[in-house]
């Protein structure tokens, strides 16, 4: 259901009450309806699981009340920084500045100026602080346990933030007043319609679905679909010089999320930028499976994916070697595909290799571990085995959680209490087109790789009849990560990056998984830093690299140049199966949470 856009001023406000209320009656209906398919079809599914969540909890809980003494050290030091809030609120104007935070939540002028709400988000402010410090002062904790309570702990807390309440939050109650409380109906109609999009399940919305359509605002590089399978679409991008580099580009990015993120709009693309820059790019666009796919392997994702993309590209351009890229999880099968290659005799395809925030070794992926262990691993296979396949949605929910005041609480104060739609947002609308991941080689992934870790072991695992092992890769590789990434944390990717058995160049970029790696050259953003050696402790690698200004695109720029050969006259795709960017990344994820 499209949004109805806020009226104008001029508009009878009575008409506007009507509107809200049609709108509210509608999807409070919606909703209705919503939850009782849900449950006539037993479908119930929760991720992350409460069960699980109580149950380390329960274990924290036995071990607090086991240490006492520490215990009581914790509530005296909250007593003590409490008064200390409340002596800085007593202090007579001039004697003291009211201190500023530098909490996003708490920028509005009220929060300083209004002795109430000065006391109350300064009193949040510590409360929050001591029970995460009350969870880490717990002693006789495994470290998976701690880190759940910790986690949990936060989400409880950013959830209590007086700034999510509409009373408590001036910026909400100033909008109301404006608008003759029509803002909080408009909000709560927002959330009922939102409720009844996830048939009873809430799915915030962070963009209009409606605000961009794939192929006319994103995606836009001209280029054919030169070959597909079921599970792949090979798209060949036009060229824009009249030479190009000797070998071409193949781009393997995550299934986890659709390939646009590469391409997202002209200023933004990485991929018509490498065009630009003389490559012959091609990328891999996956298909977003349905339950007729469960039975998919991560040896398919391999035969069907990379090995066949090569053989293709080897066809079109006659040449022999070329030039690898693979983005988060498409990085990982991109060092598979290669470590494949090694062991079957068959590595000198390739000249270079780059990975985008890739993980090799999942011995620390940072919060994201607390989302695997046995039991919620198994939970996902349960629903894995009804449905087919992992519902993108929940994945997605999970990752909202990591930056929780951000893509969580910062929509349900515009959307909900502040009655606003959220603004069009190319990466945001990117970040909400889900995808699903088949049953079967959703399961191997988190087993083996999360969960064992056993990538990282030479031999230990085999794909397609061939034995792994990341320590024969002898390529060139170029890892690039991000010091502020949440998925794949900089100092993981780094203990991967010293798996492989070649040259690598390991380079930091500032900001996080996405914002770092789409980050153009002209931006004159973050800045990144990198060193030529690769000591066994990243910490002392980050103590002696070198920060350089602006984006790392030029440096990337100047080191795959050296590995792409010598200028020849630039090849133009096939008429092939269709225009890019293709049929595959058009279709949508099933509505609803499951």
């Amino acid at each position: 259901m499209k949004r109805q856009t806020e009226t104008g001023d001029n508009e009878d406000p009575g008409a506007r009450l009507a509107l809200q209320w049609q709108r509210i009656t509608l999807a409070a209906n919606r909703l209705g309806a919503g939850i009782l398919r849900r449950q006539i079809k037993g479908d119930h599914f929760l991720f992350p699981d409460p069960q699980q969540i109580a149950q380390a909890y329960w274990r924290w809980g036995l071990a607090l009340v086991q240490d006492p003494a520490r215990l009581l050290a914790t509530q005296q030091r909250w007593t003590e920084e409490a008064l200390e809030a409340w002596q800085q609120l007593m202090t007579p104007p001039g004697e003291a500045e009211a201190p500023k935070t530098a909490d996003r939540r708490f920028q509005h002028p009220e929060w300083r100026n209004n002795a109430a709400l000065d006391f109350m988000h300064r009193g949040y402010l510590v409360a929050a602080k001591q029970l995460l410090n009350a969870v880490d002062e717990v002693e006789g904790l495994d470290p998976h346990t701690r880190q759940m309570v910790r986690f949990y702990t936060r989400q409880y807390a950013d959830a209590l933030s007086p700034s999510n309440f509409a009373a408590t939050n001036p910026a909400v109650v100033e909008r109301a007043l404006e608008t003759g409380g029509e803002s909080l109906l408009r909000g709560l109609a927002n959330l009922l319609e939102d409720l009844a999009e996830g048939d009873g399940q809430l799915r915030l919305r962070h963009v209009d679905p409606e605000a961009f359509e794939i192929g006319r605002d994103l995606a836009t590089t001209p280029g054919r679909v030169v070959h597909e399978n079921r599970l792949m679409q090979l798209i060949q991008y036009s060229p824009t010089t009249e030479t190009v580099h000797q070998r071409p580009l193949l781009i393997v990015p995550p299934w986890i999320n659709k390939f646009y993120i590469l391409d997202l709009n002209e200023k933004k693309s990485f991929i018509r930028w490498a065009v630009a820059q003389g490559h012959t790019v091609f990328i891999i666009s996956w298909i977003n499976p349905g339950p007729e796919l469960a039975d998919i392997r991560f040896d398919d994702y391999l035969t069907e994916g990379p090995l066949a993309a090569m053989d293709v590209i080897r066809e079109l351009t006659g040449e022999e070697q070329l030039n690898t890229l693979g983005y988060c999880i498409g990085g990982t099968l991109l060092a598979c595909t290669l470590a494949w290659l090694a062991a079957a005799g068959e590595q000198d395809r390739v000249s270079s290799a780059t990975f985008f925030t890739t993980l090799l070794d999942f011995s620390d992926v940072g919060e994201l571990s607390v989302f695997i262990d046995e039991e919620q691993i198994q939970l996902l296979e349960a629903q894995m085995a009804r449905k087919g396949h992992l519902q993108g949605a929940h994945l997605g929910q999970a990752f909202n959680l990591l930056q929780a005041n951000d893509l969580i609480w910062s929509y349900v104060i515009n959307n909900y209490l502040m009655g606003r739609d959220p603004l069009p947002f190319d990466l945001l609308y990117w970040n909400g087109d889900n995808t699903c991941m088949p049953a079967r080689m959703q399961s191997w992934y988190l087993r083996h790789l999360y969960l064992e870790n056993r990538l990282r072991e030479p031999d230990a695992l085999s794909l397609a009849g061939q034995p792994l092992d990341l320590g024969r890769i002898k390529v060139p590789a170029y890892f690039l990560s991000t010091a502020g990434d949440h998925i794949a944390p900089w100092r993981g990717t780094y203990h991967g990056a010293r798996l492989l058995g070649g040259r690598v160049r390991f380079v930091l970029g500032g900001s996080g998984h996405v914002a770092g790696v789409i980050n153009p050259e002209h931006s004159g953003k973050y800045g990144y830093r990198h060193y030529g050696r690769l000591p066994a402790d990243p910490e002392r690698w980050l103590q002696s690299a070198r920060e350089y200004a602006g984006s790392w695109w030029p440096d990337w720029r100047h080191w795959v140049a050296g590995h792409a050969g010598e200028q020849v006259p630039a090849r133009t795709p096939p008429e092939g199966i269709e225009p890019a960017p293709g049929r595959y990344v058009r279709v949508r994820a099933p509505k609803g949470a499951s």
